[in-house]
């Protein structure tokens, strides 16, 4: 056989060969359990990431399951998922020094806001901190004048809103007007604009159904990203226990989210006029200072 026709069969060989090895590795796919709080989800945010990350890594599938951060970390101690995105530090901190969560990376930061009537009974428009807006609603529910609707789920924003009414010096359960939801945000402020009550919600929640027109009742009363009780922080853990292909994706995962900040800053811009959410490299010392604080506060 010609020297020409050997060297032109190894050469198809060689390249069936490599083929077919790229074939299994794009058709081999790996799927990567993520537990998210659900105001990363029920924005939109979360699957537009995905997407982005898919094109790159097309043989990774993320799927994630939306949940608060309290359940999310209970999930993850249970190793029911490889990566977790929660945004409780005083929880976070917890599962962390128990050696559940590793590899921890502040990714994004938005902000609580309080919403409620227009009429706004307990005059918390114009205040100047959010301890303020508590105990203005505190007093005007004691007066009859006003309700609240809480999470009451042990999600980041639960927390959050928790550990105000401590640093108020104030305790709202029990209370008439004090209602609990038991639920996700998007839940939580649907029954607050039927009752036309107050509520601690993330901007970005609030905003996407706000413009779907599922809010008509509930406005903006208090927004003030200077205050450090309403910044609200995001971060991605891996669940230590989680190995193999999983840990390895979920850690491109991870590595991909604080490579993008730019699909952080630019998420909502168009449909919302802003963002939604904020990178957290443009503000990281401060976003870490501030996890520290709130990492040290326990109920």
């Amino acid at each position: 056989m010609p020297l020409w026709r050997i060297i032109a069969i190894m050469l198809t060989i060689a390249a069936v060969v490599v083929a077919g090895s790229a074939y299994v590795l794009l058709s081999s796919e790996v799927r990567v359990k993520v537990i998210t709080t659900t105001s990363l989800y029920a924005t939109g945010l979360l699957d537009y990431l995905a997407d982005r990350f898919k094109e790159r890594y097309p043989n990774i599938r993320l799927e994630f399951i939306a949940v608060g951060t309290g359940a999310a970390l209970r999930y993850a101690e249970r190793g029911d998922a490889c990566m977790i995105l929660v945004h409780a530090p005083s929880l976070e901190k917890q599962y962390i020094e128990r050696g559940v969560l590793e590899a921890g990376e502040i990714f994004a930061y938005n902000y609580f806001i309080v919403v409620g009537p227009n009429i706004d009974p307990a005059v918390v428009n114009g205040s100047s901190s959010l301890l303020e807006v508590f105990k203005r609603i505190y007093s005007a529910g004691e007066l009859g004048k006003a309700s609240f609707v809480s999470r009451g789920d042990k999600s980041g924003t639960h927390v959050r809103e928790l550990e105000v009414w401590k640093k108020a010096g104030l305790n709202p359960a029990g209370r008439s007007w004090y209602k609990e939801a038991a639920a996700g945000m998007d839940q939580t402020l649907i029954v607050a604009n039927e009752l036309s009550a107050y509520s601690l919600t993330d901007v970005g929640t609030y905003s996407k159904l706000a413009r779907e027109g599922r809010l008509p009742r509930l406005v903006i009363l208090y927004a003030n990203p200077e205050d450090p009780d309403a910044i609200n922080i995001y971060s991605a853990y891996l669940v230590r226990g989680c190995s193999g292909d999983e840990r390895k994706y979920a850690m491109l995962f991870l590595e991909f989210l604080r490579e993008n900040q730019d699909l952080v800053r630019n998420y909502g811009v168009n449909e919302y006029e802003q963002p939604l959410f904020h990178p957290a490299e443009e503000n990281i010392m401060n976003l870490r200072d501030l996890w520290n604080q709130l990492a040290s506060n326990r109920e």
